[in-house]
């Protein structure tokens, strides 16, 4: 059975007083600080099996950290990339115009707008090919929207609740 071999680093000075201000410095993603742990304990001589017990790391993850610092440096050994992932399904303008329709009246025969009728509506009016209904629902749960709860959406009534009328936002005066 072939044993590995000794994972050992070799910190630059540079790099190794960026550990230690990172270290001592605020707020920090976890991830980081752990790995910023292990790197300097390899450096300090520390078996890699050790190293892992000690940080609580994966002795896969504390030789990954060593092998990314080795071939790409600090910044890669600590931080992590931007991950793939999908493209937004709706774009600003498109987020713009179903919030603007969200909180414009329902229509005729509706009382108020559900999250479904808002999918069949944006489609109607052609603001967007396609969406989901999910889609909708988080839009509307990221601007804090809920247009199937009365008191939640703000929309232009006039002669209704209009300032100077007793009790409406003139302290009852």
């Amino acid at each position: 059975m072939a044993r590995r071999k000794l994972c050992t680093v070799q910190l630059a000075k540079r790099d190794r007083q960026e550990i230690d201000q990172l270290l001592r410095g605020g707020l920090q993603p976890v991830r980081t600080v752990l790995r910023a742990l292990a790197l300097r304990q390899l450096a300090d001589g520390q078996k890699m099996c050790q190293v892992a017990a000690n940080v609580g790391l994966s002795r896969k993850t504390v030789r990954l950290t060593a092998e990314r610092y080795g071939k790409g440096g600090l910044e890669r050994a600590l931080y992590e990339g931007p991950r793939p992932g999908s493209a937004p399904l709706l774009d600003a303008q498109q987020q713009q115009h179903i919030i603007a329709l969200a909180c414009s009246g329902p229509p005729a025969g509706r009382a108020r707008w559900t999250v479904r009728l808002l999918t069949e509506e944006a489609v109607k009016r052609r603001l967007v090919p396609r969406v989901g209904r999910e889609t909708i629902r988080v839009l509307l749960q990221n601007h804090d929207l809920k247009p199937w709860r009365e008191k939640n959406v703000v929309r232009a009534q006039l002669g209704r609740g209009v300032l100077g009328t007793p009790g409406r936002g003139t302290g009852g005066v």
